[in-house]
């Protein structure tokens, strides 16, 4: 079992100057557990491929954007140059998200909020070799409440095909989404157990503990494709797929003080299930 956790920072700093301009923002503590859960990360409609002459002359710019009314940072990987149709589709994600953030501004009409709203994000290149590359998106956006929405996304993108792999094409089948939330909620499961026992609950706390975060998991393994969006491939040393790690963010397998939630699925259990034109990218 490979499963780890990562706490969402509601401002991920990009750069001194917007670390500085968020440090002046004060949040609220994260909800207790029982607390009601706003939206999982936003994860905006990718497309599948993107014609790279339409974006070939644009280069990503890191943005940096502060005033009273709002606060902006997102940062690009160097080297994205190589790859323009990824580099538009990290492109538009970030404007997406950015036009979501200022809708919420403009609603103040030429009032102030009371603590500038944020959008905070940051791209940066997992892995990458001669058939795929894999970026990752990590950040959040704040709009008001407690705390910020996270902004957890990755990007497979195929390097000959010039596209988006998205997961339900890489493995189409249901028995094997099946499989896959099978593991995938024991692996969480016994994560909780354990966590339970370093922190020698009490038997009853013990049993609300499991009884929640076992509901949270069954919720959000459902055997869908859409509940496993988020994925990056781990690679060996020959640049043959070894596992999956499928990545979910606060709310979907547990509340938002657990953070980003990650487990990895070994190849030998994928294999049976995955599309045919991409059994090649597999050890086996």
């Amino acid at each position: 079992m490979k499963l780890s956790v990562h706490p969402v920072s509601t401002t991920l700093l990009l750069g001194s100057c917007l670390a500085l301009a968020l440090s002046a923002c004060q949040r609220e503590p994260a909800p207790a557990q029982g607390a009601q859960p706003q939206p999982a990360a936003a994860a905006a409609s990718l497309p599948a491929s993107v014609e790279p002459a339409d974006h070939a002359d644009a280069a990503l710019q890191d943005v940096i954007e502060t005033n009273e009314r709002y606060i902006i940072g997102i940062s690009y990987p160097k080297g994205l140059d190589r790859y323009p149709g990824l580099g538009a589709v990290l492109s538009g994600y970030a404007n997406d998200a950015r036009g979501e953030l200022m809708d919420a501004v403009e609603g103040f009409g030429n009032d102030v909020p009371s603590a500038p709203y944020e959008l905070s994000l940051a791209f940066e290149i997992v892995s990458e070799n001669s058939q795929m590359v894999v970026v990752a998106g990590n950040g959040s956006r704040y709009t008001g409440g407690a705390h910020g929405q996270p902004l957890i996304v990755r990007f497979v993108w195929l390097v000959a095909e010039q596209k988006l792999l998205p997961v339900q094409e890489l493995i189409p089948d249901a028995t094997g989404w099946s499989t896959i939330s099978a593991y995938v909620a024991e692996q969480l499961q016994d994560a909780v157990a354990m966590r339970a026992e370093a922190d020698k609950l009490e038997p009853a706390e013990r049993a609300e503990l499991l009884k929640d975060s076992g509901r949270m998991i069954e919720e959000g393994t459902q055997p869908s494709a859409s509940n496993f969006e988020q994925y990056v491939p781990i690679f060996d040393a020959r640049g043959k797929i070894v596992a999956l790690r499928f990545v979910f963010p606060p709310y979907q397998v547990g509340p938002y003080a657990d953070g980003v939630q990650q487990v990895e699925v070994p190849a030998g259990l994928l294999y049976p299930h995955i599309a045919p034109a991409y059994l090649e990218l597999f050890a086996h």
